[in-house]
């Protein structure tokens, strides 16, 4: 049995995870994140998360009492909580996940800092579709030239507090970069905010008399819950510690 700690717990993703780990055969839930003093510290992480079952498992407002009981940490938190998670990994020698989007260069720093220490997957969409459409907008714009332009939109619920996504941001990335230029203009993204969007993201190239639009929509949530465990998962069986992604994890990496 694969022991995963959960750090946001009573996040969608968060719920989400522990509903999928409570389900599953081979993974147990050994810890149950969430913020200092939040109110449903103490109570049982399945009852107090609307699972509607008892699963043994407290939730607590430490990361380190989380990692330290824990095979794989998988995080879902907020930007601000990243340093303390990840010092909490590098104390009790955890891998971890990291989903936590909205990210500035000193998170970024920390994580790859702990990175040269532990085998760390991040990414912006744990989605094995999102992954496969990355690779297919930097071959498009790749093969394309400049006369088409790229927008990039993407929707949201409301209650998703960064825009664009960091999916949409990442989209960018790699368009720039087959395209050889340092980055998109922020005028080619485009973010909605509204109801209860799980996830959808386009990236559109258009020309003179053609376009084209590859699009990527999502609707359910357990999708990206699924990759983060698959993530998780494969996590275990890295012996050199260092910053991977999914590509890595479904085996892109190098392919095509």
């Amino acid at each position: 049995m694969t022991r995963i700690g959960i750090l946001g717990a009573n996040g969608r993703m968060g719920r989400s995870l522990i509903g999928l780990i409570a389900a599953s055969d081979d993974l147990v839930l050994s810890g149950a994140g969430l913020r200092a003093g939040h109110s449903l510290v103490g109570q049982d992480a399945g009852e107090a998360l609307g699972l509607g079952r008892t699963l043994g498992v407290p939730l607590q407002d430490s990361a380190y009492a989380v990692a330290q009981h824990s095979d794989v940490v998988i995080d879902f938190t907020l930007p601000a909580a990243l340093e303390e998670n990840l010092a909490a990994a590098e104390r009790t020698a955890t891998p971890m996940v990291i989903g936590t989007t909205g990210l500035d260069d000193r998170c970024l720093a920390a994580l790859d800092a702990t990175a040269m220490k532990l085998p760390i997957v991040f990414a912006a969409n744990y989605s094995s579709g999102i992954t496969l459409l990355l690779r297919l907008a930097a071959i498009a714009a790749g093969a394309l030239s400049a006369d088409y332009d790229v927008a990039i939109s993407e929707a949201h619920h409301r209650y998703k507090k960064d825009a664009p996504s960091g999916t949409a941001l990442r989209l960018g990335e790699v368009v720039a970069k087959a395209r050889d230029i340092e980055a998109l203009d922020s005028s080619a993204f485009q973010s909605i905010r509204a109801g209860d969007i799980v996830g959808e993201h386009t990236v559109l190239l258009a020309a003179e008399g053609e376009r084209i639009e590859l699009t990527h929509r999502a609707s359910s949530r357990d999708t990206f819950a699924r990759g983060a465990l698959r993530a998780a998962q494969w996590l275990l069986k890295q012996q050199t510690p260092g910053r991977y992604d999914m590509e890595d994890v479904l085996g892109l990496r190098g392919v095509g």
